[in-house]
């Protein structure tokens, strides 16, 4: 499946995109407050099985003649009966600040909402991450309430803030 925004084509990830997946799921920028890391190409495996599964609808983050790929986004833990799914985007360092997300996310949540009927797309974004939260605010994503010590990450307890965007919302 192929989707596309005005600058930005949105397509499976394939098991030729595990370089770059591994490039990004390693980098400490970007695993500073995400919640996968991994240390191997053959670790990363891992990952390319999990975007495979029916629960999750991620997209490659491409130029629009698929050339650059810039990084991932989509939907996982999709529950139909529930109506309820989380969203989730990572980006290559090199790409930050370039409106990516800003044209990204809400593509992806109006997929959710409107494509696959969900009725909740909901963000968690761990409390210290500062421009996420200012970038879902501005996404029109609500914040709903913050979870104190919802997981633990390096051995410490971190909060999660959950933000979310409803049918009735859009």
């Amino acid at each position: 499946m192929e989707l596309k925004t005005d600058r930005f084509l949105l397509r499976e990830i394939v098991a030729t995109d595990i370089d770059k997946v591994f490039e990004g799921l390693s980098h400490p920028l970007v695993i500073k407050h995400y919640g996968v890391s991994f240390s191997s190409l053959e670790a990363t495996k891992e990952q390319m099985y999990w975007f495979e599964q029916p629960s999750q609808q991620w997209f490659a983050i491409c130029s629009p003649e698929n050339e650059i790929f810039f990084g991932a986004g989509g939907l996982n833990d999709i529950d139909l009966n529930v109506g309820r799914a989380e969203i989730g985007l990572w980006l290559l360092p090199e790409h930050w600040g370039k409106g990516i997300m800003k044209e990204v996310l809400p593509f992806i949540a109006n997929y959710g909402l409107n494509t696959l009927k969900l009725n909740r797309i909901e963000g968690f974004v761990e409390s210290e991450n500062v421009n996420c939260k200012r970038a879902m605010a501005k996404l029109d994503f609500q914040l709903e309430k913050t979870i104190a010590n919802f997981e633990e990450k390096d051995g410490k307890p971190i909060s999660v803030d959950l933000y979310v965007k409803s049918k009735s919302d859009n």
